[in-house]
């Protein structure tokens, strides 16, 4: 078991969804087809428990449907098809990004500052966010992939070394005409054969983990969104033990007031030294990282269902003694008032 993990870690693979490479076991893929005329079928279809989609027929008149949809782990791709015009309606955060590749008619997702068309010759990026009316303008033909917001987050984490919450403001479109537009239809494509009938990735999870992958990265990577400018820097070098000793420090009292001070006498290096460290070895001073790991753990509790605290009750918790300022470093982070935070 040791040697299969130093194998992982070694190829620097994200596995979707914890998923086990075993020689002998076939991966278990979810397959569900559907075709059908009725409006209150396809709601049924298009909603999870986190977030219903509500559709009917625009002016009742008749529609149409068929779709395929292919699950596995953290990733799951479908081909739809729809005659008429369709109106739907996201009413709850989603819980995955969604990327329509149409290659027939258009689709408007419309919401309450701005509105994102689908239409054949780009790729669609959706973060999942309710929607005040869509439409789906027939005949309409698209694959999509849906990926867990959580996959994505997890991989910006890590590619950037540092904790990362919330939305990341994905620009909506990829040209699939350029070189990032045709690489991402390909994989696409890929993923959508190989997880079909007898497809080759249903006996090959290790397969089907590096293509998650690399349509993950490939869109971090390449679409413009909240982290693009981070990402374009030079990677950074591992941490001296000083700078991990004042980050360690800080994660154990970041609900207290602690000064710059304190953070080098923990570290057991001068101001000036610790400064360095951080300006070399992070990209930012040890002060800034300390307001990100409070601005996170804030938005953790303003985010927790079970969390029944104010937003000033929370902002005194984690050390900000100015709402005002809070709330402005708050939706500098993460894109939103704290007020707003979902708990869905």
């Amino acid at each position: 078991m040791e040697d299969v993990n130093e194998f992982r870690y070694l190829c620097g693979l994200f596995f979707a969804d914890d998923l086990v490479y075993q020689r002998k076991i076939p991966l278990i893929v979810k397959q569900s087809a559907f075709t059908g005329t009725d409006p209150d079928q396809l709601s049924e279809i298009l909603s999870t428990a986190q977030s219903r989609i509500s559709v009917a027929a625009l002016d009742n008149n008749p529609v149409a449907f068929r779709c395929n949809f292919l699950s596995a782990g953290a990733v799951s791709v479908a081909e739809c098809s729809y005659e008429g015009t369709i109106a739907a309606k996201r009413e709850a955060q989603g819980e995955k990004l969604t990327i329509f590749l149409p290659t027939q008619g258009n689709a408007i997702f419309s919401y309450p500052k701005k509105s994102i068309e689908s239409a054949p010759g780009f790729a669609t990026l959706l973060e999942g966010e309710p929607t005040t009316r869509s439409l789906l303008v027939g005949p309409r033909h698209h694959l999509a992939l849906f990926i867990d917001q959580a996959k994505i987050i997890g991989s910006l984490t890590h590619m950037l070394e540092r904790t990362i919450r919330g939305k990341i403001d994905i620009h909506p479109y990829v040209d699939l005409t350029s070189n990032a537009g045709l690489t991402l239809q390909h994989l696409v494509k890929q993923l959508y054969r190989g997880l079909g009938d007898d497809g080759v990735l249903r006996q090959s999870p290790l397969a089907l983990a590096s293509l998650c992958d690399a349509v993950t990265f490939l869109i971090l990577e390449n679409c413009e969104h909240r982290y693009s400018d981070q990402l374009a820097r030079d990677a950074l070098a591992p941490a001296p033990r000083h700078v991990k000793r004042a980050i360690d420090f800080m994660h154990e009292h970041v609900s207290s007031t602690i000064s710059l001070s304190d953070i080098a006498i923990a570290a057991n290096v001068s101001i000036r030294t610790l400064q360095q460290g951080f300006r070399q070895f992070r990209n930012t001073t040890p002060m800034a990282h300390l307001l990100e790991l409070r601005l996170v753990a804030a938005h953790d509790e303003l985010s927790d269902p079970r969390s029944t605290s104010t937003v000033s009750r929370v902002a005194a918790k984690w050390g900000f003694t100015h709402l005002g300022r809070f709330a402005a470093e708050y939706r500098k982070r993460f894109g939103h008032l704290p007020s707003q935070a979902s708990k869905a």
